[in-house]
């Protein structure tokens, strides 16, 4: 048995529109097709495969047989993440469109890399970095 790759992760979302559009403007992913669960939500893809799942945290008979069964306000508990990597290509274009949308970020630089990094945080205040190693 060994993992083969990561599948997708999923993020409640306090506005589920707000962070569709982030999703889809800033990052570039695409609404996709997404089972008809009893639960509102949306798949995001990236390359022809669901990456992101957003749904909400209200509870629900339909959730909780997916997800399990929560008390009210651990909807959002379920262990310590700190930020979602995404690699990514052209770099110059990629923080102007950050910068002509408003969208503030931390650039790093991992110089035994030469890796460029920047640390954006979704609507719901998940970092999410994006990395882009040079170019060939």
């Amino acid at each position: 048995m060994a993992l083969d790759s990561l599948d997708h992760f999923f993020i409640y979302a306090q506005d589920l529109e707000a962070s569709r559009g982030f999703y889809e403007r800033v990052l570039g992913l695409e609404v996709g097709y997404r089972p008809p669960f009893g639960f509102d939500g949306y798949w995001l893809y990236l390359g022809g495969r669901p990456v992101v799942h957003l749904g909400t945290g209200e509870l629900s008979p339909e959730l909780e047989y997916y997800l399990g069964q929560r008390k009210a306000g651990e909807n959002a508990h379920t262990g310590a993440l700190d930020h979602i990597a995404f690699r990514c290509t052209a770099f110059q274009e990629f923080r102007a469109r950050l910068d002509a949308d408003g969208i503030g970020y931390r650039h790093r630089v991992v110089p035994d890399m030469r890796l460029d990094q920047l640390f954006i945080k979704d609507p719901d205040g998940l970092t999410i970095e994006l990395n882009f190693f040079p170019e060939a």
